[in-house]
């Protein structure tokens, strides 16, 4: 698994991990059952804490994108849990994102545009 970690960011490491793998699953560049790899390699292949690892694990775990436990390591679920269906956590980030597009000026008709566009670019077409 290739992260590209940009340790200038503001954005916590762990948080950085978790969308690269949320990303990966969507656009198919990781699949269901595939092995990820424990959190000493990542922590190893990355640079960076074992804690910081287990922590951005633990919240794939949480949010249902991979299962994990000790004898078989972490794997990609099959499926997420409520799929299809907008969770409070998603429909909050939504709002986020559509408040920060309209106070920078972008129209109703350019964002749906854009996510659009975005969704096409992902290959997740669903």
């Amino acid at each position: 698994m290739m992260l590209e970690l940009d340790f200038s960011l503001d954005v916590p490491i762990y948080m950085q991990i978790r969308n690269q793998v949320v990303m990966g699953i969507a656009d198919g560049r990781l699949t269901a059952g595939e092995k990820l790899p424990t959190i000493r390699a990542l922590a190893n292949e990355t640079g960076i804490n074992m804690m910081t690892a287990g922590k951005a694990y633990a919240l794939l775990k949480q949010e249902g994108y991979i299962q994990a436990d000790r004898r078989s390591g972490a794997v990609v679920c099959e499926g997420k849990k409520g799929a299809g269906l907008a969770s409070e956590a998603l429909r909050r980030n939504l709002k986020l994102l559509i408040a920060e597009a309209a106070l920078s000026g972008l129209a109703r008709q350019d964002f749906l545009e854009l996510a659009s566009q975005l969704y096409a670019e992902m290959g997740v077409e669903k």
